[in-house]
Parts: C-alpha cells; sequence; structure tokens
C-alpha cells in the first residue's frame, strides 16, 4: 500500500497537527485494506490486531512505533512505505500483569521481515528484559524480505541473539499462526513454549519445492511442518490446537501460571481446593501389580487444585508427563512416568523431554513434583546407538542441576538407573516419599533373582519351582515396601489418599529454600 503525506503544506496550528497525527494513526491501525484483509481471512486467519485483542485484557494494549515505516529504496520498495512495516509491537496485560507483544502482520509484504521490521521487535524485546516481563510473539510472516537483502538477515541475527540473552531470565512464548520458513524458525526454538494453529501455521528450514528438488520427494506444507508434525513427530511445539480463539486462550492460561521473570514466585490463585482434601480415588486408580499399567494423567489431575493441568508437549513422548498445576494456589511442574505407554519407561526422547521441562521449571522458580513409576531405560540396539546415555544424561543433569524445591513419590516400580535419574534422593530431592506399593530395587525380582540365584536355579531338581521360590525370596528380603524407608532412602512411607495434602505441607515448609551452587561461568551439560 502506498502512503502519501496526509496534508500538502504544513498545518496552520495545533489542532490541525493533533487532528493529522490522528488521521495517521489511524491509518497504521487500519491496515493496508479490505481486499488484504479478505485474503487474509479467506485463509482462516485472523488480522494481527484481532490476535492482539484476544490475546490481552480489553483496552489494555500500547503500541510502540506505530508510524514506523522502511527507507528501503529500489525493487518497488519505494513506492510503497506502509505504516507499522508489517509488525505491531507494543505491550499490554493478562489477567492484568504485564506482557509485551509482537505480532506480524501478513497483509503488509506477508509480515516478511525487513530492517525497520527487525529494530522494532529488538526495541520491543529489550524492553520486555528491563521490564522483566513475559514476551509473547504473535507469527505470521513469509521470512527475510528479499528486496532487502542482507540487512534483513542481520534482522534475524539480532533476534536470535536477544532469545539466547533473554532465556530464563522472562518466559518466552511463540505462537504460530500462520508460515515461518527459513532461519525464521530459529527464534521460536530458542523460546520456552512454541503453540501452532492447524492448517494454517507451518515451520520448516526448507519448503516443500526444496525437499522435492533435492531429494524428490513429495510432500505438502502441512506434512512437512505442520502443527501435528511439530506435536507429535519433532518435538518443535509443546502445543497445538485447532483455531486461533482456542489457541489464544490457552496461550493466556499458560501465562497465569507463570512469573513475570526469573527474580519472582509464580502468581498465588488462593486456596479454593481444601489442602487437607483426601484423594480416596488413587486406591482404585493405580494397581497393586506392576505389570498392569494406567493413566498417570487421572492420577495428577485428582492430585492437583481443581484437577486442572497444562500438558506440555503431551502428544510427543508420551511415555513421561510434564504438567504445569496448582497445589494450595501455587504453581508446580509435575513430572511423571506415564504407565500407559511403554510402560513408563525412559527412552531418548522421553528424557530429552523431561531435561528440557526441568530446566524451565528451575528457571522460573517453579517447584518440581516428580511421581515415579518406572520399569527402567528402554532397551534396544536403537536406543543405545541413538545415543540413549546422552540423552538421559541430560535428564540426570538437569535434576543435579535444579536449585528449586524437589519432592518425588514413588508410587510402583522403580528400578535401575530410571529410579536414580528420577530425581531420587541421591541426586538432590529434598524430599522423597513412597506408596505401599512401592517397589524400589535394581531390577525386578525375576530378573534379579535369575542373576543372583542362577546356579541355584539350574542345579535344582524342579528349576521352575526353585525360581519361583527364589524370587519371592528376593521380594521379601529388598524389595518390601519400607526396605528403602528402612536405610533413608525415602523419607516416609505415604498413604496415597494423604499424597496431595503431604505434598502442600512439603512444598509449603521448602518455599524458603535457599541453594548457593558453586561458582562458575556455567556448566557443560550433555546435549
Amino acid at each position: 500500500m502506498t502512503v502519501t503525506p496526509v496534508a500538502s503544506q504544513e498545518p496552520a496550528d495545533a489542532r490541525g497537527r493533533v487532528a493529522e497525527l490522528h488521521t495517521l494513526r489511524e491509518r497504521a491501525r487500519s491496515g493496508p485494506g479490505r481486499r488484504a484483509t479478505e485474503a487474509q481471512r479467506a485463509k482462516g486467519k485472523l488480522t494481527a490486531r484481532e490476535r492482539l485483542a484476544l490475546l490481552l485484557d480489553p483496552g489494555s494494549f500500547h503500541e510502540v512505533e506505530p508510524l514506523r515505516r522502511h527507507r528501503a529504496t529500489g525493487f518497488g520498495l519505494e513506492a510503497n512505505r506502509p505504516y507499522t512495516d508489517g509488525v505491531i509491537t507494543g505491550w499490554g496485560t493478562v489477567h492484568g500483569r504485564t506482557v509485551f507483544v509482537y505480532a506480524h502482520d501478513f497483509r503488509i509484504f506477508g509480515g516478511a521481515l525487513g530492517e525497520a521490521h527487525a529494530t522494532k521487535i529488538h526495541k520491543i524485546m529489550d524492553l520486555a528484559v528491563q521490564a522483566g516481563a513475559p514476551l509473547v510473539s504473535l507469527n505470521d510472516g513469509a521470512g527475510a524480505r528479499i528486496q532487502e537483502g542482507v540487512t534483513a538477515l542481520a534482522g534475524y541475527g539480532g533476534i536470535f541473539r536477544r532469545n539466547a540473552a533473554a532465556s530464563g531470565v522472562i518466559p518466552q512464548i511463540s505462537v504460530m499462526l500462520g508460515p515461518c520458513a527459513g532461519g525464521a524458525a530459529y527464534s521460536p526454538a530458542l523460546t520456552d513454549f512454541v503453540f501452532m494453529v492447524r492448517d494454517t501455521a507451518q515451520m520448516f528450514l526448507t519448503g516443500p519445492d526444496v525437499v522435492r528438488a533435492v531429494t524428490g520427494e513429495e510432500i505438502s506444507r502441512d506434512g512437512l511442518g505442520g502443527a501435528d508434525v511439530h506435536a507429535e513427530t519433532s518435538g518443535v511445539a509443546h502445543f497445538a490446537y485447532d483455531d486461533e480463539e482456542t489457541c489464544l486462550e490457552e496461550v493466556r492460561y499458560l501465562l497465569s501460571l507463570l512469573p513475570a521473570n526469573n527474580a519472582e514466585d509464580p502468581p498465588d490463585a488462593g486456596r479454593g481446593d481444601p489442602a487437607d482434601r483426601r484423594c480416596e480415588a488413587l486406591l482404585d486408580l493405580v494397581p497393586a501389580n506392576g505389570r498392569l499399567p494406567y493413566d498417570m494423567r487421572a492420577v495428577i489431575e485428582e492430585i492437583v487444585d481443581d484437577g486442572e493441568v497444562v500438558e506440555v508437549h503431551a502428544a510427543w513422548a508420551a511415555n513421561v508427563l510434564c504438567c504445569l498445576a496448582r497445589l494450595g494456589g501455587r504453581t508446580v511442574g509435575v513430572l511423571a512416568n506415564q504407565p500407559q505407554h511403554l510402560a513408563g519407561v525412559l527412552d531418548a526422547r522421553a528424557s530429552e523431554k523431561a531435561a528440557r521441562f526441568v530446566q524451565m521449571c528451575d528457571a522460573f522458580n517453579i517447584p518440581l513434583v516428580t511421581l515415579v513409576d518406572v520399569p527402567g531405560f528402554l532397551p534396544g540396539v536403537d536406543q543405545e546407538h541413538g545415543g540413549i546415555i546422552r540423552h538421559g544424561a541430560k535428564l540426570l543433569y538437569a535434576y543435579c542441576a535444579a536449585t528449586v524445591p524437589r519432592i518425588s513419590v514413588v508410587l510402583r516400580k522403580a528400578y535401575g538407573g530410571a529410579y536414580i535419574v528420577m530425581d531420587s534422593e541421591s541426586i538432590g530431592a529434598d524430599l522423597t516419599y513412597a506408596w505401599p506399593t512401592n517397589e524400589i530395587a535394581v531390577m525386578g525380582a525375576e530378573g534379579a533373582a535369575g542373576v543372583i540365584f542362577r546356579k541355584r536355579i539350574a542345579e535344582a531338581d524342579d528349576p521352575e519351582a526353585m525360581r519361583a521360590r527364589v524370587v519371592k525370596e528376593y521380594r521379601a528380603e529388598l524389595m518390601h515396601p519400607y526396605y528403602a524407608a528402612e536405610r533413608g532412602l525415602v523419607d516416609d512411607v505415604i498413604d496415597p489418599a494423604e499424597t496431595r495434602a503431604v505434598l502442600i505441607r512439603s512444598l509449603a515448609m521448602l518455599r524458603t529454600k535457599r541453594a548457593d551452587p558453586p561458582a562458575r561461568k556455567h556448566g557443560n551439560p550433555p546435549l
């Protein structure tokens, strides 16, 4: 859209200047015109300002640099200098708390990033860090503005550098509402959470045309980098939704669980759900037989306030659950094995998913509750060759380095190295509890007895009867529910129905926990 001056000569007085200002602001707010807006709606997408209205509290948005325009010349740009330059930046509130935002306007240059566009984003990112408030980006852009050449690429570099500098300082949330291709995809990947909308949002480094030219593979944009691909297969996206309205409402809810920055605690929502509420349903939800599966989500929902849970990466690495919820009105991170999927074992993807979640919680002062029911690490050539040792070490490192309050509860199985990695007392958990159904051991009774009493079994007249006998002996001597408690490896064996009350009391005691990590530039975690 070509924008011409409002008046051909200088206004005669202050009133005239104010009138001109309001005209310019209205042009900036209205965008490039009806045809561009209709094209946006035809794609099933809202406009940038409509998205901001859904995300932020009504009337709270304050725009920054609405009259900014690019200064590029050549390739037709000198005749097309729209206000905002294709990105709307500013701040507002979500549930009354300050949040900084930028939103690509796909109607202007396809949301492509140029020098002025990038500079606006840099400024709002700097303001977010200085003010100590979350940053939300609403992404709907076609990548770098080709007409501006290398200056557009440099603009992305400035965004990436600021993403890295803000990491662990303020929450950063990327909301994918349209295309995000090439180097532009690295900014969302550097942030804490990525939301995507099905059918309209895609992320990839090289598009279907390039893939076809280089590899000969035929694939659609959604098949290559759609919401479900990244939520289920790649793990790039933490959340996927069917429409923008639901997606943005869930962003608002996530923000209500997070602190404004790393120097604050998460907000206290108050105690509606009684802290001493007994959870009798847990006795039926979790079978005592360790071979039987169950849904750990139901356990978490029974324990936390009002059963409300935000599950992160719900569709990726489903054998471990990473959830944000409240206990006693305060945000907690709940990490749990999921016996309903792969028996709750840890594998490479689950370890990586859990490690990132632990790091995020630790960065933003969110206490960690770990619910353990793990038979071990997933065996197999693919896992070993795929680096299960390295990936498992990521989770181990994340827990060992975490300084927030940490409480673990062993529900049933806790075998071998996986038991240690799932925030055992030996790696620094502040408090560890167990249910009377717990089995904490190097391995299951059948496997352990088979190793220890191999010769005795082989020499017996009835090997199967002998095997059953020594398994029973091993279980009675080394795997009874109180073995770990007798040796101080768990702080108490608790009634499952009292789990919620025990956790809330323990977290209240740990609220003033202070850690003094050793002086160093930074650690060198396995990546």
